[in-house]
């Protein structure tokens, strides 16, 4: 099969490079991308005078017929042209003849595949965003409906201080916030034309790039033709946010596989977002938690791979770059499917409020409560940190909690405490007595609250 390069060649391409080097396989995704940014390209060509306007309607028309039979799933791609732009190119040509062979003017497949990884990663970033603000909007719902849900806090895994349930999932929606503003970052460096740029150094013809750029709603052009065919930053970008994401959603993940144990008993999972055992009949397994976890690892990859592929390259297009598709492609679909099994399953999770009230009243939760309260009866801090250290080890060793202390206990590590100590021992005095911004306090997780939906409206 002749090449669309194969002019300077006096013998075909092996069957084994071309099984090895093509890329139809992946970048067939790419062809709705590779159309439109054939139709702009065409229309500027006319409109510099180096096609006519016969020869535009022949390609517009051709090209909307292959996008027609791709639709339908007629269109056959084929191995030996290698890529979704010599695949539909070579369509074109069959289509339309000479007419179809003028479309490659002025451009490479350099500046070609350069954006339409662009045009796919605004598309597939724009939904990433919408499905973040979604998610940031399901964990602030339910915050509001466990405004008065008390669980313990942990550090180190182990029981820390009393909190509202509300907080502790506001903190979620604020990682997911965070990712919606750095993929906004990322969205306006997706979004510049490398186009014209052609193989390297530009074309000698006329064409005009910020008419191309225009008729593709990019904002504005790439400035050196060189960066703009040599650049996967933009890819980098995302994978990173969606490395960013998946951490966030797994370590949300693992919190679920813990809390549904019998040792947590914290959450029920709905049947719907579980799976039961082969052998095992009792068994009702946290599978979608699970793969969440998995699959961060995976994605995770994809961004250690293209950092790999990128570090040693020169200037500028280099083979190797076809290397960021698949992991690309993998990315923005795992956390895509991620994000949206999340948010189904979240609503239908039913929190277990007695079991973590129960457990936030363990292990000495309220324990920094009472050295605060030495604090404020004047006592140095360090001071008030080692007589409180010395009241649970008397607990520990007495079987008794906290609360469970007479005040002649009590009067025994110091003689500051007094009957209003009992009013902060408790988790709700502990979490209403929080003032500092950003607490667990309701007033505060009310003002979190309110903010995040702010930052939502704007």
């Amino acid at each position: 099969m002749k090449k669309p390069w194969g002019g300077r060649f006096k013998e075909g391409t092996a069957k084994t490079l071309e099984e090895f080097s093509q890329s139809i396989s992946f970048d067939h995704k790419l062809w709705r991308e590779d159309i439109d940014g054939s139709i702009a390209h065409a229309k500027m060509l006319h409109k510099q005078g180096i096609i006519n306007a016969f020869e535009l309607e022949q390609i517009l028309r051709g090209l909307k017929e292959i996008a027609k039979e791709i639709e339908q799933g007629k269109f056959q791609f084929k191995e030996e042209f290698e890529d979704v732009h010599m695949n539909i190119e070579r369509a074109l040509i069959e289509k339309i003849g000479s007419a179809g062979a003028k479309l490659h003017t002025a451009r490479s497949r350099n500046d070609q595949v350069a954006t339409d990884l662009r045009l796919y990663l605004r598309k597939k970033v724009s939904k990433l965003i919408e499905q973040l603000t979604e998610i940031e909007k399901t964990f602030i719902s339910i915050a509001e409906k466990h405004i008065d849900t008390i669980m313990p806090g942990y550090t180190h895994l182990q029981k820390a201080q009393p909190v509202l349930l509300a907080h502790h999932l506001l903190a979620y929606a604020w990682m997911f916030e965070r990712d919606r503003e750095r993929l906004k970052e990322a969205l306006k460096r997706i979004n510049k034309c490398p186009l014209g740029a052609c193989a390297i150094a530009g074309s000698s013809l006329p064409i005009d790039r910020e008419f191309t750029a225009r008729e593709l709603e990019f904002e504005g052009v790439i400035p050196n033709s060189i960066d703009a065919v040599s650049d996967r930053d933009f890819v980098l970008d995302v994978l990173y946010c969606g490395a960013m994401v998946m951490m966030h959603l797994s370590r949300f993940a693992e919190e679920l596989i813990l809390w549904a144990t019998d040792e947590f008993k914290f959450i029920e999972l709905p049947d719907r977002f579980s799976t039961g055992s082969s052998m095992m009949p009792q068994k009702k397994n946290p599978d979608p938690a699970e793969l969440i976890r998995g699959k961060t690892g995976r994605v995770y990859g994809n961004l250690l791979s293209l950092f790999t592929t990128m570090k040693g390259l020169p200037l500028t297009y280099n083979r190797d770059m076809q290397e960021d598709k698949e992991p690309v492609f993998d990315t923005v679909e795992t956390v895509s499917m991620s994000l949206k099994i999340v948010n189904e399953m979240l609503p239908e999770i039913k929190f277990i409020k007695d079991k973590m009230k129960e457990a936030s009243e363990k292990g000495f939760t309220t324990a920094t409560d009472l050295a605060e309260y030495l604090v404020k009866k004047g006592v140095p801090f360090r001071n008030a940190h080692e007589i409180t250290g010395k009241i649970v080890l008397y607990c520990i060793e007495e079987g008794k909690n906290l609360t469970d202390l007479s005040m002649e206990e009590f009067k025994k590590f110091s003689s500051k405490i007094d009957r209003d100590v009992y009013e902060i021992l408790t988790s709700e005095g502990s979490i209403e007595a929080k003032i500092s911004y950003g607490s667990s306090s309701k007033k505060s997780v009310k003002e979190q609250i309110k903010l995040l939906k702010k930052r939502l409206r704007e």
